[in-house]
């Protein structure tokens, strides 16, 4: 794998004057190198694109891409028929076969979803049927354990019921990530760190871009930029991605409206001593995402999270705290001992955080993915991805196949 540079030095320094002879031509450039630009860079690439990957940061997969639980999500939560379940499903298998593939560290170690009252029950039958209606059959399909069962698999786990979850695993985002990046450099794609996008326009056809250094301001005129021509665009800039939407354009006026920008902070915490349990375990969902819940790493350790800490006043990511706050330890504590009543006091220590890019905010309804493609928003080899919290990491694969079909119908 080659040594990702700055867009500066790899000569993408491009003429905006399109009349000019030795104007270059890049197909596609990716804006955000995390799991979903990566994994999208490596799709167009090996669909002979050239392709550019360009990243503000000085590392990829700085942000919600390293800070996640690293679970391989089954499909079951999701509504039938959407972006969800549907990328989820499909991503779960193709990931599972390339993994395998590229010596990528993965784990089917199951997951517990657990009633703690008997007002619960309704909705771990609903869970079960969601899961069967997104495909989850055979070997794959939910089990239905009573609380002797479940602590029979699990002897410190306090429940009325449970489901079983056969087909979630954990995996290695890291490693994950490593390989993408190695198998899109292979196709020829080129990663340049510490180029933030400052605007894209269109102009006789293709995407003019104007890319600015690290910690550059959007549209600053007091440092240098690098012009950089493409037919293609992708906007997979996570949790900058609505921000980055409003310097892309100019847009339709019947086109969509743009997405704000809801934050959501999540904190985990690991576990002072021996781990009480060998499996995942999650309470029935809450209005606002998955539950404090369980979750193992592949070597082993345990951690409690995420909460969910919706951050206001924040307009721009770059400004995001991702400190943990050990005031939050109460509440989280309060929240596992419904399903673990014997965590022991002073048990629990702050870890770290991560942040959802949600298009939902506090008390809403969890919305859809959202790939907008040129058949919604009428921008010629525009696709911008919104929202791409969990099951994204398990999605990536299927994204970026759903991302290359976009840009192929569009050719077409």
């Amino acid at each position: 794998m080659t040594t990702p540079a700055s867009a500066l030095e790899i000569d993408l320094d491009i003429d905006l004057d399109t009349s000019a002879d030795d104007v270059d031509h890049v197909d596609c450039v990716v804006v955000g190198a995390g799991v979903i630009g990566l994994a999208i860079a490596r799709e167009l690439a090996r669909a002979g694109r050239e392709v550019v990957i360009l990243e503000a940061a000085t590392t990829w997969g700085s942000a919600t891409s390293s800070r996640n639980s690293e679970v391989l999500h089954a499909g079951i939560y999701y509504p039938t028929g959407s972006l969800k379940a549907r990328l989820c499903v499909r991503g779960r298998h193709l990931l599972s076969t390339w993994c395998a593939d590229h010596g990528v560290p993965m784990q089917r170690c199951g997951k517990l979803i657990v009633a703690t009252s008997e007002d619960q029950l309704p909705e771990l039958q609903r869970l079960a049927d969601q899961a069967h209606a997104n495909g989850l059959h055979d070997r794959e399909a939910l089990q239905h354990l009573s609380a002797a069962q479940a602590r029979a698999i699990e002897p410190a786990l306090a429940c009325v019921a449970a489901l079983w979850s056969p087909a979630t695993g954990i995996i290695d985002s890291h490693a994950l990530m490593t390989a993408l990046l190695g198998d899109a450099e292979a196709a020829g794609a080129v990663l340049a760190l510490g180029s933030p996008l400052r605007r894209a326009e269109r102009h006789d056809g293709a995407w003019l871009l104007e890319v600015g250094a690290l910690d550059d301001a959007p549209g600053s005129p007091d440092t240098p930029s690098t012009r950089l021509r493409c037919r293609e665009l992708v906007n997979a800039a996570g949790l900058w991605a609505p921000l980055l939407s409003r310097q892309i354009g100019p847009r339709p006026d019947d086109a969509p409206a743009l997405p704000g920008l809801h934050l959501c902070k999540g904190n985990y915490f690991s576990l002072a001593g021996r781990s009480p349990f060998s499996r995942l375990i999650y309470p029935v969902p809450e209005a606002d995402g998955l539950g404090v819940h369980v979750t193992l790493d592949l070597g082993g350790q345990l951690r409690f999270g995420p909460d969910v800490q919706w951050l206001q006043g924040i307009d721009d990511p770059g400004q995001i705290d991702y400190a943990v706050d050990p005031r939050r330890m109460a509440g989280l504590a309060a929240a596992i001992r419904r399903y673990w009543p014997d965590l022991p006091d002073d048990a629990l220590r702050a870890d770290y955080a991560g942040v959802r890019p949600k298009l939902a905010g506090a008390g809403q309804s969890a919305a859809d993915f959202r790939i907008d493609g040129p058949q919604r928003h009428g921008l010629p080899g525009l696709v911008e991805l919104f929202g791409i919290e969990s099951p994204g990491l398990t999605a990536c694969l299927a994204i970026a196949e759903h991302v290359g079909e976009l840009l192929d119908a569009h050719l077409t």
